[in-house]
């Protein structure tokens, strides 16, 4: 229970089928967060009491920090783009959430995500489906869920709207029910991934020149943490013409910059798989796939190159493919798997 609306229409809707539940609300960052701070704990202890249930808060910020906020830096620092929610889903949410779950003698998390679990009657994997919430659905984030944790996981939300969970807290008279929702990463509230990342590790990034596609020096960088690609604001260049990052270069520390059709690709590679809908991708596969959370899902050809690998090669050009981003493939709207893009 996080102090959202979600996971409090969660919490209730899990009662309404007759389960005995408790709440739970995670301690993830150590510093100024914009998740889990002392009022998301009293919104979560306040909807908590009204229920009937207990709760208590777990402190998760040593494995958060290891899991997330390292990877976070890490993963900059080698010129690529993270995904700190993908993570924390990997290793805190549905990993480390789960094993105290069992340790508690709780048998399901029950989250409050718009996504749908469902079991396949011929294979008997369990499947992960897009939320019937179009606008909401969160399954680009779950992508990295195994059998056994889908096996012991719930969203009860997966068939509702968000206007629908609204009206529910609403109904029931949740301190949250009108709550907002925070779209910035948690642990960088004020967005400002290059000052957080000096902070944390003590460490200035060197300064290096911008190039243009020809080589070319147009200008000098603040540090490759600072920039990503298709970037366009706070290039501190002038040109005639819109430029956007288009490559970053760890070796040579420099940034490119090119025009918009620079940024088009018709292929990735992606590492760190996980297959949801089959165990592996034997020949070929006919695939819709996302490389952005909200980007519309885009017809694609997936090819399973090692035990750990995708390529995927798009019928169109797709634009900013970033690596360290998450690539997801559907069928329809079963999530088939994904990756780390290359």
């Amino acid at each position: 229970m996080s102090g959202g609306v979600d996971s409090s229409v969660a919490a209730a809707l899990c009662l309404e089928q007759g389960s005995q539940c408790i709440g739970v609300t995670l301690k993830l960052y150590k510093g100024e967060s914009s998740c889990c701070s002392l009022a998301d704990v009293n919104d979560a202890r306040n909807v908590a009491f009204g229920l009937g249930i207990d709760h208590y808060v777990l402190n998760f910020t040593e494995e958060f920090d290891e899991y997330v906020v390292r990877h976070f830096i890490e993963t900059y620092e080698a010129g690529e783009t993270p995904n700190p929610c993908i993570e924390c889903n990997r290793h805190i949410k549905f990993n480390s959430l789960l094993l105290r779950a069992r340790q508690l003698d709780f048998d399901i998390l029950v989250t409050g995500h718009y996504a749908r679990i469902t079991k396949d009657p011929v294979s008997g994997r369990f499947l992960l489906r897009k939320g019937l919430d179009e606008k909401k659905d969160q399954s680009y984030v779950l992508y990295c869920l195994t059998q056994q944790q889908l096996e012991r996981t719930s969203f009860p939300l997966g068939e509702l709207s968000k206007d629908e969970v609204r009206r529910i807290a609403e109904d029931k008279k949740f301190i949250n029910a009108a709550k907002g929702e925070s779209q910035d990463i948690c642990f960088v509230p004020d967005g400002d991934y290059g000052s957080f990342i000096e902070e944390y590790t003590g460490k200035t990034y060197p300064g290096g020149d911008i190039i243009d596609m020809e080589g070319k020096i147009i200008g000098r960088h603040k540090g490759l943490i600072r920039y990503t690609i298709g970037q366009r604001r706070g290039l501190g260049v002038a040109a005639n013409t819109p430029v956007y990052v288009a490559a970053k270069s760890t070796a040579a520390n420099t940034v490119t910059l090119g025009p918009d059709s620079a940024l088009f690709k018709k292929s990735l590679n992606a590492k760190d798989i996980n297959l949801i809908a089959c165990e592996d991708i034997k020949k070929p596969m006919r695939v819709m796939v996302k490389t952005r959370y909200l980007q519309k899902a885009q017809s694609a050809t997936a090819e399973q190159t090692s035990d750990n690998n995708l390529l995927i090669e798009f019928d169109l050009p797709q634009r900013a493919i970033t690596p360290g981003q998450a690539m997801v493939m559907y069928d329809g709207d079963i999530v088939v798997g994904g990756g780390t893009i290359l």
